[in-house]
């Protein structure tokens, strides 16, 4: 039986768009995932047996970490590998003295993030027939920097 334990490693922007196409956009061409930011941004892949399952990509600005185009292949989902790599992901933010995370979650989704103690703000907007609300989280212990 293969390894089932998963292990988080920062890979590139290349790796990530298969699994964001495939989970967020699959009707979309492939371009329609790539985001203008992905060379600065640091990404993040968890993986099951040597092959990557989920994603995540963190922006930095002022001090604020955005993630974006987090995503779990949907035959992966629901074993708690996406919840896995965001608590892995809040733990190295707080580390490096990060001030606050967001995200522009889907309102579908907002329960999920809830209960990392992310809250919805009262920002939303709609892209692709689809309802985003800014959810964000604070880090008021910060020493590092």
């Amino acid at each position: 039986m293969k390894n089932r334990i998963p292990e988080i490693k920062q890979i590139t922007a290349t790796e990530t768009l298969s699994i964001r196409h495939k989970v967020m956009w699959p009707n979309m061409p492939i371009e329609y995932v790539k985001l203008p930011n992905d060379e600065n941004a640091r990404h993040f892949g968890l993986f099951i047996s040597g092959e990557i399952t989920s994603i995540i990509s963190l922006f930095v600005e002022n001090n604020e970490v955005q993630f974006r185009k987090f995503a779990t292949l949907i035959e992966f989902q629901g074993l708690g590998y996406g919840t896995i790599l965001l608590r892995n992901i809040i733990d190295l933010i707080k580390k490096e003295g990060i001030r606050k995370l967001w995200c522009n979650a889907r309102v579908e989704k907002s329960k999920f993030y809830e209960k990392f103690n992310l809250k919805s703000t009262d920002k939303k907007f709609e892209k692709g027939g689809i309802e985003y609300v800014i959810m964000e989280k604070t880090f008021d212990n910060c020493t590092y920097i």
